[in-house]
């Protein structure tokens, strides 16, 4: 394997590592840290809860000793800055005696913004941003927030073979079966809010928790998008611009057809999440209302299929916006 090709393949490895600080690490970004050294890895690290302890500090506390002339590949930019609630990671990989240091992505907070990387490299470390799409998809929520303003989007839509997500009369429990269903609460798992309409509250009556064995915690923030008035302990937005207000860095969305519609059509969904039953209704309801695209010529070449699975009978398809 050549040198490029390692360092990807280790990038991807703390990537998936950074998962698993999602959401808890609200409101720093889940960063993952891997230390390798004489290819073995000596140390281990993603952000903790609440954001501190960084995901290099982790790793570095594990490798011990072990860190000196070790390479770290860490998703994100090691921070430049200190803070009450701990000293910069560049700070402490120098300290450690790290050899190398390698980034998936640059921190576009101003505060760092490649003054990590230059604080390494005038301790003599070699400090190397590699671009790593891995690393980019693990801090999508973080990104969005530091480019747009907003949380990272992602829309969820349950559906039968022909696009409709429920009978005529509205009837919708089940269109899809256990295994999507828990899939769709270890997604909610991994959010900090969940949005859903007015219409879809009154129909259904969702609870928008985790009902997985030992993920109940993670139940996220419940949003809920109407101009009437939320029942206790669910935030209440009226138009779809309003997401950028949410304190939040993901955001889920279970929402009817209209509302679907309302965030397509306005350019606000990032990731597209399709589970499809392999049943066919026929004058159902239908998954999206107009976008009123003005051609067909529109709606291609915004979408990228990153994910596909196969769920008990159903499948699951995610895409992903290009911007």
């Amino acid at each position: 394997m050549s040198a490029a090709a390692s360092d990807a393949r280790w990038l991807s490895a703390a990537a998936r590592l950074a998962s698993r600080a999602r959401p808890a690490s609200y409101p720093n970004p889940g960063v993952g840290c891997i230390l390798i050294k004489d290819g073995v890895v000596v140390g281990r690290g993603w952000t903790a809860p609440g954001g501190r302890p960084h995901a290099e500090c982790a790793a570095l506390a594990e490798a011990g000793e072990s860190a000196r002339g070790a390479i770290a590949y860490v998703t994100l930019e090691p921070c430049a800055h200190r803070s009450e609630r701990g000293p910069a990671c560049s700070d402490l990989l120098v300290e450690a005696g790290v050899a190398r240091v390698v980034a998936g992505v640059e921190d576009p907070d101003p505060r760092t913004a490649g003054d990590g990387f230059a604080r390494l490299r005038e301790a003599g470390i070699e400090a190397q941003l590699l671009p790593s799409p891995d690393a980019t998809a693990s801090l999508a929520g973080y990104l969005t927030r530091a480019h747009s303003a907003r949380p990272h989007v992602t829309l969820k839509l349950a559906m039968s073979l022909d696009g409709c997500t429920a009978m005529a009369d509205g009837t919708s429990q089940w269109i899809t079966g256990k295994a999507a269903r828990a899939h769709v609460h270890a997604r909610r798992a991994q959010a900090d809010a969940i949005l859903v309409g007015g219409g879809t509250w009154r129909a259904d009556k969702p609870r928008l928790d985790v009902r997985l064995p030992g993920l109940e915690d993670r139940s996220p923030q419940r949003v809920m998008l109407t101009r009437g008035v939320a029942p206790d302990g669910v935030k209440v937005i009226n138009r779809p611009d309003q997401i950028a207000s949410l304190d939040a860095l993901y955001l889920y969305v279970e929402a009817g057809s209209n509302i679907a519609a309302s965030l397509l059509g306005t350019d606000l969904v990032d990731r597209l999440e399709l589970y499809r039953a392999p049943i066919v209704i026929g004058g159902g309801r239908g998954a999206i209302g107009d976008l009123g695209l003005a051609n067909l010529a529109d709606a291609h070449g915004r979408w990228t299929l990153v994910e596909r699975r196969q769920l008990g009978s159903d499948s699951f398809e995610a895409y992903s916006r290009r911007r």
